[in-house]
C-alpha cells in the first residue's frame, strides 16, 4: 500500500504561482470576487503563504506554497460528527462533499488553516465554463472544501495501468501542481518507496516541516532555502 507525499524546495521555488492556478483549474475550484475575498472568503486548494525572513538589516519576504498537509495524525479528522473528512488507507486526507454538514469543526482544528468554506453555489462566467474538469465534481454550498492530492487522477492511472497489464509507475500518478511547476520545485510520489523522487529529497539535510512539534506528522516536507 502506498503512502503519498510531497517535497517543496524553497530553493528552486520562484514563488509563481503556477500551482494555484493549476490547483483552480484542475479542480473546479470556484472564483470567489474582491468583495467576498476581502471578508476572507477566496476559495483556494493550494495557497501561496507570505512569510518574513530576518535578513540583517532588512527584512525578505517569500512566497511558500501551501496544499493540504494530508496529516498522518490529522486533527481535522478527529472533530468530524459525520465523518465527511476522514484519512484513507494511503495516508490521504479526504472530504466526502455530500456528507458535510458545514459545521466547520475540522477548519477550526487544522493548525494549518488550509481548509475553505463554500459559502454559496459556485458559478462561472460563461467563458470559463468549458475549462471545468468533468472528472471532479462540482461542490454545493455549505460545504468545507481542501486539497485531495488530485486523488481522482490516482483513480485514471491505477484503472489505465490495470488495462496495460502493469504496475503503477511514480510518473503516472502526479497532482496538478507538481505537474505544472515549470521549476521542478515540487516532488509528490510514494513515501514508503525508498527509490521513489519524494523518498530521496526527505533525506536532504535541509528538509522541515511546519509546526512538526504539534504531533499532526504532515506529509508535505519542505526544503529550506540557502542563503
Amino acid at each position: 500500500m502506498s503512502r503519498w507525499g510531497m517535497v517543496i524546495d524553497l530553493q528552486r521555488c520562484t514563488g509563481c504561482g503556477l500551482c494555484v492556478i493549476a490547483c483552480k483549474l484542475e479542480n473546479n475550484v470556484a472564483i470567489v470576487g474582491p468583495e467576498e475575498s476581502e471578508k476572507g472568503r477566496t476559495m483556494l486548494w493550494m495557497d501561496l503563504l507570505a512569510m518574513e525572513e530576518d535578513a540583517g538589516a532588512h527584512t525578505r519576504q517569500r512566497l511558500v506554497p501551501r496544499p493540504c498537509y494530508h496529516c498522518d495524525n490529522p486533527p481535522c479528522t478527529k472533530v468530524c460528527p459525520v465523518r465527511a473528512t476522514y484519512k484513507n488507507k494511503e495516508g490521504i486526507v479526504a472530504q466526502i462533499f455530500p456528507q458535510c454538514i458545514g459545521c466547520r469543526y475540522c477548519m477550526a482544528a487544522c493548525p494549518y488553516t488550509v481548509k475553505s468554506f463554500n459559502w454559496y453555489r459556485p458559478s462561472w462566467p460563461q467563458q470559463l465554463r468549458k475549462t471545468c474538469n468533468p472528472d471532479v465534481s462540482v461542490r454545493p454550498a455549505g460545504v468545507v472544501e481542501k486539497c485531495t492530492f488530485c486523488s481522482h487522477r490516482l483513480q485514471l492511472a491505477r484503472e489505465q495501468a490495470a488495462a496495460e497489464g502493469r504496475e503503477l509507475r511514480e510518473e503516472d500518478y502526479q497532482p496538478a501542481c507538481a505537474e505544472s511547476c515549470p521549476a521542478g520545485a515540487i516532488a509528490f510520489g510514494d513515501l514508503d518507496r525508498p527509490d521513489s523522487t519524494v523518498s530521496r529529497w526527505i533525506r536532504n539535510p535541509r528538509v522541515e516541516r511546519f509546526l512538526e512539534d504539534l504531533g499532526t506528522e504532515p506529509k508535505v516536507y519542505y526544503l529550506r532555502e540557502v542563503d
